[in-house]
């Protein structure tokens, strides 16, 4: 359904600063129509609010009506034109609905943020070979279906896809096999799309938030596939949902190809570039560090 505000005041939406001066936070995307999978939660309810205040007409994705329900009323009140449809981007017949409907609703479509993804916390050796599946269905397969579907409607007016990677897609993490699995196969698969899509004219990023202040941590999978329920690293040290946002909003402004950030972030995907012995010890060092109840 598409609904509309009651004019309450505004948050404001965090952009780099580069934006300051010549560009206001609403004229950024105006008009544009932006379809976030995995909208209700994170970096992906982070990227509604702020596609949305920028000037876009905003679709979100998710599995559980509660919290759709509660990112719809917050686009209420940022007075943000918006759909909600549950859906289930792993599921092929879910993510052709979505895109089906957001073209029904607006008319369009110009910017597909794939961002629905879950990750896991689990030694390879431990694990249940279907959390690894899991993993390759929601977010490589759930890349695919949506990106299949939103193709066509994308072309027609040169737009955007972008997909929500990790620096597990650079540099793969122990405890994190099929998630690093799932994230390089989203790389291969979005850089290979983005070749095919150069004479369309066709924008391609890919974004790597690095370690992020975010809901997937809590949720990912253990090893026989349960939710483990908290995150073990500190998240006062990383970069909010709301920042990543606003580098998102600028990186699709910019028509960028690549995105990445945070510091740590960055040295990772130099060092495994240049020295990948050395990222090895380090990266183990690492989860030693972090993941103390893991034995090697």
């Amino acid at each position: 359904m598409r609904l509309y505000a009651d004019g309450l005041p505004k948050i404001p939406v965090v952009l780099p600063a580069f934006y300051c001066g010549f560009l206001t936070p609403s004229s950024l995307m105006k008009d544009k129509v932006v379809l976030i999978t995995g909208g209700t939660s994170g970096i992906g309810r982070a990227t509604a609010l702020a596609f949305g205040q920028a000037g876009a007409r905003v679709a979100i994705t998710g599995r559980d009506e509660t919290r759709l329900q509660s990112t719809a009323e917050e686009l209420v009140r940022l007075d943000i034109q918006h759909l909600t449809i549950r859906a289930d981007v792993g599921v092929e017949a879910d993510s052709e609905r979505a895109v089906r409907e957001t073209v029904a609703a607006f008319g369009r479509l110009d910017v597909l943020i794939n961002n629905a993804g879950i990750s896991m916390r689990a030694l390879f050796r431990d694990a249940d070979l279907d959390v690894i599946r899991q993993l390759m269905q929601t977010n490589f397969f759930g890349t695919v279906y949506a990106t299949k579907f939103a193709l066509p409607h994308i072309t027609q007016v040169k737009g955007s896809i972008v997909g929500i990677s990790s620096i597990a897609g650079y540099r793969g993490l122990p405890g994190r096999t099929g998630y690093s699995a799932s994230k390089f196969a989203m790389h291969g698969f979005l850089e290979a799309l983005r070749t095919e899509l150069l004479p369309q004219g066709v924008h391609v990023l890919l974004a790597c938030p690095g370690f992020t202040a975010s809901n997937i941590r809590n949720v990912a999978l253990a090893a026989d596939g349960s939710r483990q329920g908290e995150s073990p690293r500190d998240e006062q040290k990383m970069m909010s949902s709301e920042e990543v946002a606003g580098y998102l909003v600028a990186a699709v402004r910019e028509r960028r190809r690549d995105l990445v950030l945070t510091s740590t972030g960055k040295l990772t995907v130099f060092l495994n570039k240049w020295l990948p012995g050395l990222a090895d010890k380090l990266v183990l060092n690492h989860f030693r560090k972090e993941e103390p109840d893991f034995v090697l």
